[in-house]
């Protein structure tokens, strides 16, 4: 399937992230849309309940045919620099949390058919940093798009297809996980209770043109804006793909594989999930000396999620 993004639906993703609660709380406003979208529809701020675990966001995890040449790629094209992770393989630090690889023999699926869209960074300049990308030869899905005075999204045409957007913000940041779901506001509060995320539900059916973009979340996780659509967008976009399917594909196999987030105390809040009917997909494993330990579990969607003891750090 051509991976392809309409300009409009880009711009509808663009939208999103730059009117996001919190996305990096200092980000500009996008231009509003056209006269020929809805208004926008009533949101209600949400933040972590009461007491809730200490968690944060510590890794994407890729699937790559050559995860050297992805390192190579996503450090010299965004703002992101070479490590090593635990002292078990290179991997790529973006500010505050770990890009990490998974070596394939065949092009892992790219297709929108998990609940993963695609991951993205902000520009200052957006102009200026889109002549310096095609300079040194990024290719681009979409090209620069202005969405109004002084704002610009694009995306990047990653690795093994992944798709990356850059979009106007007063930062130059790993800054976003734009995802899908059947129930976006229900999956956003699965997030808001068991990773302490915070920022808002748009509950009402939104359209911008034929594209539904609410119900709806957008949440902080750390520096992190996760933002979820509604089924119905994949629908729309992508109607061959989409007009015999009735769920989400696991995130497991795709090029982005699962996200991962960080716990003090591993056993302790696995079995607090799994009492609470998370799917426990992979018990807990050690890695590096019991370095590192780790399990998985299925989230919304059925977003593979890696829950990993101890939080992230630059090494």
């Amino acid at each position: 399937m051509n991976q392809r993004i309409s300009l409009w639906a880009a711009a509808i993703a663009v939208v999103f992230v730059m009117t996001s609660a919190r996305a990096w709380q200092d980000a500009p406003k996008a231009a509003a849309p056209s006269p020929s979208t809805t208004a926008p529809a009533q949101s209600t701020t949400v933040q972590p309940p009461a007491g809730a675990t200490v968690t944060h966001f510590h890794h994407l995890h890729l699937n790559a045919t050559d995860p050297a040449a992805d390192i190579a790629f996503y450090t010299t094209k965004f703002d992101a620099e070479k490590g090593r992770f635990a002292g078990l393989m290179d991997a790529v630090w973006a500010q505050k949390s770990w890009m990490l690889f998974n070596k394939v023999s065949a092009p892992p699926m790219a297709n929108v058919t998990s609940a993963i869209w695609h991951f993205g960074w902000g520009a200052e300049d957006m102009q200026a940093t889109y002549q310096k990308q095609l300079d040194a030869g990024t290719r681009f899905s979409t090209p620069i798009t202005p969405l109004g005075p002084g704002f610009f999204f694009a995306y990047v045409q990653g690795p093994d297809n992944a798709i990356i957007e850059l979009n106007t913000a007063q930062h130059h940041h790993f800054g976003h996980i734009h995802m899908l779901s059947l129930d976006a506001v229900k999956a956003g509060e699965w997030y808001v209770k068991w990773f302490n995320a915070s920022g808002r539900f748009t509950r009402e059916v939104r359209m911008i043109r034929e594209f539904p973009v609410s119900p709806s979340a957008s949440l902080m996780i750390d520096n992190v804006n996760l933002i979820i659509f509604p089924v119905t967008y994949a629908r729309v976009q992508w109607p061959e793909l989409w007009k015999d399917r009735q769920d989400f594909e696991s995130s497991k196999g795709h090029v982005v594989d699962h996200l991962g987030f960080s716990v003090d105390n591993l056993p302790e809040f696995l079995e607090k999930m799994r009492k609470d009917g998370v799917k426990v997909t992979d018990e807990i494993k050690s890695a590096a000396g019991g370095k590192i330990k780790y399990a998985f579990i299925e989230g919304p969607d059925h977003v593979r999620i890696e829950l990993v003891e101890g939080h992230a750090t630059k090494e």
